[in-house]
């Protein structure tokens, strides 16, 4: 907390970082997606060393992070911390008044619909089942009566990783079983999120029926990691956070969605 000269708090970290106008539209970019520089320069309309500048302001605040590219050194995808952002704005409310702070949201509303989501990464053998596996679990326990119908895939299919396995058996999931499928296997159908877990991979997907929502979370190989096993445990806490985030995103889609046919509904 910052204070002024008159003793007055200056404004929390979040509304410093955040309430520039290209900022918070950065900042909702990457809410839906990992980018690079230039496809945010797309988005948002403006120059790259503006863009740049500000994604800047973003990192010196922890808002946003860079990981390089595991497909071309020289790009660096951009990623959200959509857990801190939380925690700034829950204090950025208690910062004005106590009454403010904001208390956790509520668990997503099971969908009425089927949603189908489709995990990618290149060998099928880490990320992709890893996540097809704990989108699953989570489903199951925070939306009970969910319709979920998730699947994985990869580019270049290979067994599943043993590490892969272990660290899922620590969450209570048994990927023992899980056969890795190649990506043309789904090539026609329909999903409603199509998300790439690998920079490799994010580069060969195909257009898929129906315009799907895609996302792309730029999470790095745990069997590349030299660490060995704690890459595995760092790459299953990332994916369950983020696939955490993710049902609040399919709950509001869904809403927005039912919204939208109601109104349509009630037309003259």
């Amino acid at each position: 907390m910052v204070l002024q000269q008159d003793g007055v708090a200056g404004p929390p970290v979040f509304l410093r970082a955040a309430g520039h106008p290209l900022r918070w539209r950065l900042l909702g970019e990457l809410a839906r997606s990992d980018r690079q520089v230039h496809e945010l320069t797309a988005l948002v309309g403006q120059p790259q060393n503006l863009v740049s500048y500000h994604l800047g302001q973003l990192r010196k605040a922890n808002l946003v992070s860079g990981r390089r590219s595991a497909a071309d050194g020289r790009d660096t995808y951009y990623r959200l911390d959509l857990a801190g952002c939380g925690r700034l704005l829950a204090a950025t409310g208690g910062a004005l008044h106590p009454a403010l702070r904001l208390a956790p949201p509520p668990a997503p509303v099971a969908p009425q619909a089927a949603v189908s989501v489709l995990f990618l990464c290149t060998g099928n053998s880490t990320r992709s089942p890893m996540a097809e596996a704990l989108l699953r679990q989570q489903a199951t326990a925070t939306r009970p009566g969910a319709v979920v119908r998730v699947r994985s895939a990869g580019s270049h299919p290979k067994p599943v990783h043993p590490r892969a396995v272990a660290v899922m058996a620590e969450r209570g999931i048994d990927l023992g079983g899980a056969r890795p499928r190649r990506l043309d296997e789904f090539i026609g159908e329909r999903f409603d999120y199509v998300i790439t877990l690998c920079d490799r991979v994010r580069e060969v997907c195909p257009e898929f029926p129906g315009h799907p929502e895609s996302m792309h979370w730029s999470i790095p190989d745990p069997a590349r990691e030299p660490d060995g096993y704690p890459a595995f445990q760092r790459a299953a806490a990332e994916l369950s956070e983020r696939i955490g985030f993710l049902q609040y995103r399919i709950a509001a889609d869904i809403a927005a969605a039912s919204n939208a046919a109601n109104s349509n509904t009630e037309e003259p």
